[in-house]
């Protein structure tokens, strides 16, 4: 059964993580060789380059709930987005719009549809489907969101940045990009006529927003550590001729038995170039809350 939201409640440890400017124990972890090689591929320089939002002198503030450890369910999440979205609203109507929003968490299991999501992409009966699925107000086809995958929900006033969802878009492809190169040495691409981020035929990050009045919600998410399975069971994305991968795939390649620390580095490193790359490219300073500071 597809499932819309509906309004709950989700109490979460108030205390926010912050970014440390030099992961202690990022010299401890080191990475096949081959693996990233392997994975190598060119740029098309054409769309690589992307303007920034502002300029360095005059960065906007951007509050972040950081929950990129905690397993949020999607309904709590996406309630949460909406209700942010509002409040937004109010905030231009008043002249009192000073800042943003970012919501950084992980989802339990659940299959996420876009309002083109054509049902026919998942290969399974939608009343005994294998978890929840919901369909969403987001661009995009069908996708599948799990523990291990870092989920990024910016809520941006475009008109403070660029109104432009094309340029939005590259932009959030363009923080997953940097992020793999500055931190793994991975190089990833955009590929002509879809949208997410790819290592060679295969995904590892997949983007649908919704904007209204320039304010954007829903996001990105990328695939760290993953267990890759329930993709099988729909048609990422829907795009019938491409794989997803992770990050623990491509730098230890089949051998994804690592050790629950291992994962939970990756998970961490993944996590802090993101949210480093994510303030670069939008230009922003980020302001840690807690979800009592957002009053959620």
């Amino acid at each position: 059964m597809i499932s819309t939201v509906s309004s709950s409640l989700f109490t979460l440890p108030s205390s926010s993580s912050k970014i440390q400017s030099n992961y202690s124990s990022r010299n401890s972890l080191s990475f096949p060789r081959a693996a990233c090689s392997e994975t190598t591929i060119s740029f098309d320089d054409s769309t690589r380059s992307i303007p920034l939002a502002v300029n360095d002198a005059s960065k906007r503030r951007c509050e972040c709930l950081d929950l990129y450890k905690e397993l949020v369910p999607y309904k709590v999440a996406w309630e949460w987005q909406k209700s942010l979205v509002q409040r937004r609203f109010s905030l231009i109507e008043k002249e009192e719009d000073s800042s943003d929003t970012l919501i950084v968490l992980q989802h339990p299991s659940v299959y996420t549809l876009g309002t083109g999501s054509l049902e026919e992409h998942m290969n399974f009966d939608v009343n005994n489907a294998p978890f929840e699925v919901y369909r969403t107000e987001r661009g995009g086809e069908v996708t599948y969101h799990g523990p291990g995958q870092i989920v990024i929900y910016p809520i941006l006033n475009l008109r403070h940045h660029k109104t432009d969802l094309h340029w939005y878009l590259r932009c959030l492809e363009e923080v997953v990009i940097r992020a793999l190169s500055s931190t793994f040495s991975i190089s990833a691409s955009r590929v002509k006529g879809f949208t997410g981020v790819w290592i060679g035929n295969e995904k590892i990050a997949a983007i649908g927003i919704r904007a209204s009045r320039w304010v954007t919600y829903h996001g990105l998410a990328i695939i760290v550590t993953s267990d890759l399975t329930p993709f099988k069971h729909i048609v990422p994305c829907g795009i019938k001729d491409k794989e997803v991968t992770s990050l623990k795939q491509l730098l230890f390649g089949t051998k994804t038995d690592t050790s629950e620390v291992i994962d939970s580095m990756l998970i961490d490193m993944a996590h802090e170039s993101l949210i480093r790359e994510f303030a670069e490219v939008f230009q922003v300073s980020l302001d840690f809350k807690s979800v009592t500071d957002f009053n959620l």
